[in-house]
C-alpha cells in the first residue's frame, strides 16, 4: 500500500464495511464527549458501516467500555469492543499451556481476559508464575511494579498490554502503561513483548471477529493507531482530535503515516480528495504546498482547512521520500 495519502470519491463510511475505532482522543476525551463523534458514528452506522472499538486500554472490561460509550450517545455492545487486555491474553496462548500461572499487574479487564484465556492468575512472584502480564490501572503502585520485577528477573516471560507512554485524560496527558512498564524494564533490563498497538494483532482479531472485507482503522495517535494500520496493511484515517497533530502528520516517517486525514469523525461522511503534483506544488482542493530548501511553503500567508493539511503532508512526504531535507523548524504549527 502506498506510503502517501489515498483519495476516495465516495465517503469512507460507504467505501468500507468495518471501522476499527480508537477510543481516547477519537470517540471521547477522558470521560468527556468529543464534538461530532456521536452523530458522525451514528450516521456511519446508518449507512451500513459496522464499528469495532479497539483500544490500548487494558484496565477495563468490554462491558464497562460499552457502557461509557453508550452514555455518550454512542450505543455499543460489549462484543463491539476489543481491548489490549484481550490481545495480551491471546499473546500468552502462543507460548503457555492452559492452566499456566500468570502474574497479572493491571486492572480488572486484564485479570478477566487472562482467566478467560485459560490461565491461573496469581498475585506474587513467590507463586512461580511462568509469565507476567502488565497493563495500565490507575491504582498500580510501587509494590505491584516490584512484584513484576521480581518475577521477570526470575525468568518469567514479560508481556505488556501496550507501551503507550502517555494517556489522554480530561485534565491533560498522564503517564501511560509504557511509562510503568519502563520501571520494570529499568529494574530488570528485560524488554517485554507487546500486544497492543502498534502491533496489528488487535486489528487482526477484530477483523476476524466480524469477517470484514474492507476494514478502516481510525485513530488519533500516529505512533500506535496509524503505525498499527501500516503494520497490518490496513488503510488508516487520522483524526485531529487527540494526541497527534497535523504538524506531526506532516513530519511522520513512512511507517507512521495515515492514508487519510480529517479534522474529526465527520471525515467518515465525505469524500477525500487525493493531493496531486502540479507546477512544483502539491495541491488539494484550493490549497497547495511545497518544500523549498528544507522549509514547507504554503500558497498563502496561512494554511487553513483540512485540504491545506493534506497538501502539506503530500509535499513533505514526497520531499522526504526523495531524500530532500525537511527541517522540523521549517514546518509551522498547522491549523485545520
Amino acid at each position: 500500500m502506498t506510503a502517501g495519502l489515498l483519495g476516495s470519491e465516495i465517503p469512507l463510511a460507504d467505501a468500507h464495511d468495518l471501522a476499527l475505532v480508537d477510543l481516547d482522543g477519537v470517540a471521547y476525551q477522558g470521560h468527556l464527549p468529543i464534538a461530532h463523534a456521536a452523530e458522525s458514528l451514528d450516521e456511519a452506522r446508518r449507512r451500513g458501516l459496522r464499528l469495532m472499538f479497539v483500544t490500548n486500554n487494558a484496565s477495563r472490561e468490554p462491558e464497562d467500555v460499552a457502557s461509557q460509550l453508550s452514555s455518550l450517545s454512542i450505543p455499543t455492545e460489549p462484543d463491539e469492543v476489543m481491548t489490549a487486555a484481550q490481545a495480551c491474553a491471546q499473546v500468552l496462548t502462543t507460548r503457555l499451556a492452559s492452566g499456566a500461572r500468570v502474574l497479572v499487574i493491571g486492572g480488572r479487564g486484564l485479570v478477566t481476559a487472562v482467566r478467560e484465556a485459560g490461565f491461573e492468575v496469581v498475585s506474587s512472584a513467590d507463586d512461580a508464575p511462568e509469565a507476567v502480564a502488565q497493563g495500565f490501572a490507575p491504582e498500580l503502585g510501587w509494590s505491584d511494579l516490584a512484584e513484576a520485577a521480581y518475577a521477570v528477573a526470575g525468568g518469567a516471560w514479560f508481556v505488556a498490554s501496550n507501551r503507550d507512554m502517555s494517556l489522554p485524560t480530561a485534565r491533560g496527558f498522564a503517564p501511560g502503561n509504557g511509562a510503568l512498564v519502563g520501571a520494570v524494564v529499568a529494574a530488570t533490563g528485560v524488554q517485554p513483548a507487546s500486544a497492543g498497538k502498534p502491533s496489528p494483532a488487535m486489528y487482526d482479531m477484530a477483523v476476524a471477529r466480524r469477517a470484514a472485507q474492507r476494514p478502516l482503522v481510525i485513530g488519533d495517535r500516529l505512533d500506535t493507531d496509524l503505525a498499527g494500520a501500516r503494520a497490518g496493511g490496513y488503510p488508516g484515517l487520522h483524526v485531529l482530535t487527540g494526541v497527534s497533530s497535523a504538524r506531526d502528520a506532516v513530519l511522520a516517517e513512512p511507517g507512521l503515516r495515515p492514508h487519510y486525514i480529517g479534522a474529526d469523525l465527520r471525515a467518515l461522511l465525505g469524500p477525500h480528495p487525493r493531493p496531486f503534483s502540479e507546477g512544483g506544488w502539491w495541491r488539494c482542493g484550493e490549497r497547495a504546498a511545497r518544500v523549498v530548501d528544507g522549509t514547507l511553503e504554503l500558497d498563502g500567508s496561512e494554511l487553513s482547512g483540512i485540504d491545506g493539511v493534506r497538501a502539506a503532508c503530500a509535499a513533505a512526504w514526497a520531499a522526504a521520500d526523495a531524500g530532500a531535507a525537511l527541517h522540523p523548524s521549517g514546518v509551522p504549527d498547522l491549523g485545520a
